[in-house]
């Protein structure tokens, strides 16, 4: 199984903490592949291969892809190395992986789940885009954008992927209801990031999430988003 790990520029520590977190992963894990520090010098298991497929611009928005092009292993675990995730989670995203669920999700908004501190503006317009993910797709998911997730590696060859500035948890979602996979969602407790404050851009990275789901919808959506529309207006 392949872990890949986001750092972001200038919150992820590259030595100390990464040495801390590497440490914490999971022994069914045997690769780590690291995205925006130098795999050089790490310290970790001797059977955990770790490598690094170089720094990439925050800028350009959320989108590690290149990590997930290059993890080799069957099963792939997402999830940021700021400290807001942690690696004793993993088992529990795998335990569904291997009872056939295709992509596992953590939720911070259900039952065992918990957030960090979030701006109301931030609040409202994550619950704005689930209602539009719900009338387009017809699930019940209860957190969008938060990019701690697990999928088979095939999943990645059904992705374009490309640095399109997309919130890479919200794409991962969306593609996977647009391809019909079996999605679970656990809880995961998100913690307050180690590094400095969270440089995400609500209003940006809505408008892109928003874009995405559009894009990606069913061929049936639209009919089902106005004719709920219509059935909440007439109720």
């Amino acid at each position: 199984m392949s872990l890949v790990l986001t750092i972001r520029p200038g919150r992820g520590d590259r030595g100390r903490d990464l040495d801390t977190l590497l440490g914490q992963v999971p022994s069914s894990v045997r690769e780590v592949v690291l995205v925006g520090a130098p795999a050089g010098g790490r310290i970790a298991r001797p059977d955990l291969t770790v490598r690094s497929v170089g720094a990439w611009d925050f800028e350009k928005g959320d989108t590690p892809h290149a990590g997930l092009l290059a993890a080799t292993g069957d099963l792939i675990v997402l999830m940021n190395a700021d400290g807001s995730m942690s690696p004793d989670e993993i088992p529990h995203f795998l335990h569904y992986l291997e009872n056939g669920y295709d992509f596992v999700k953590g939720s911070r908004f259900i039952a065992g789940g918990d957030v960090a501190a979030s701006s109301l503006v931030r609040r409202l317009g994550h619950r704005a885009l689930l209602r539009v993910a719900r009338r387009l797709y017809g699930q019940r998911l209860t957190d969008l954008w938060y990019g701690f997730c697990a999928f088979r590696r095939s999943f990645v060859d059904l992705l374009d992927l490309r640095e399109d500035g997309v919130e890479l948890g919200a794409e991962l979602v969306a593609h996977a209801l647009h391809y019909g996979l079996r999605v679970a969602e656990v809880p995961s407790r998100e913690l307050p990031c180690r590094h400095g404050a969270s440089r995400l851009r609500t209003v940006r990275d809505g408008a892109r999430i928003l874009g995405t789901l559009l894009d990606e919808r069913p061929h049936n959506a639209l009919s089902r988003l106005a004719h709920g529309s219509f059935r909440g207006s007439s109720g």
